[in-house]
C-alpha cells in the first residue's frame, strides 16, 4: 500500500559525493520512520541511517557518521541521502525504507533500490 521510488544514484570517484532522494506515495500514515539501507555484494543488507517523521530522531551506521546526512520533506512524502566523502566500500545497492505507526511499524516497504557504485 506504499510505494517508493528512489533517484540520484550513479557512478562517482572517491572522494565525491551524491544525493539520494525517495517518494513515498499511497497509504502513508503521518507518524513514519523512513530510512536508507544498503547491501554490497557477499554482504547482507545494513541500515545507513533512518529518520523519524518529526526530525528529531535519526540514527547512522557508524561508517556513515560525519559523511552521510538523513532529511526528510514531508510536504513532499520525501526523504534524501546527502553523502559526502565517498569511498569505494560505500558501492552498494541502496534501499529506501518506510514503517509507519498505523500499523505499529509492523510492515517494511522497500523501493527497488538504486546503485551507487564508487571507483575511479
Amino acid at each position: 500500500q506504499v510505494q517508493l521510488v528512489e533517484s540520484g544514484g550513479g557512478l562517482v570517484q572517491p572522494g565525491e559525493s551524491l544525493r539520494l532522494s525517495c517518494a513515498a506515495s499511497g497509504s502513508i500514515f503521518s507518524i513514519n520512520v523512513m530510512g536508507w539501507y544498503r547491501q554490497a555484494p557477499g554482504k547482507e543488507r545494513e541500515l545507513v541511517a533512518a529518520i523519524s517523521s518529526g526530525g528529531s530522531g535519526t540514527n547512522y551506521a557508524q561508517s556513515a557518521k560525519g559523511r552521510f546526512t538523513i532529511s526528510r520533506d514531508n510536504a513532499k512524502n520525501t526523504v534524501y541521502l546527502q553523502m559526502n566523502s565517498l569511498r569505494p566500500e560505500d558501492t552498494a545497492v541502496y534501499y529506501c525504507n518506510y514503517r509507519g505507526a498505523g500499523d505499529g511499524y509492523n510492515m517494511n516497504y522497500w523501493g527497488k533500490g538504486i546503485l551507487v557504485t564508487v571507483s575511479s
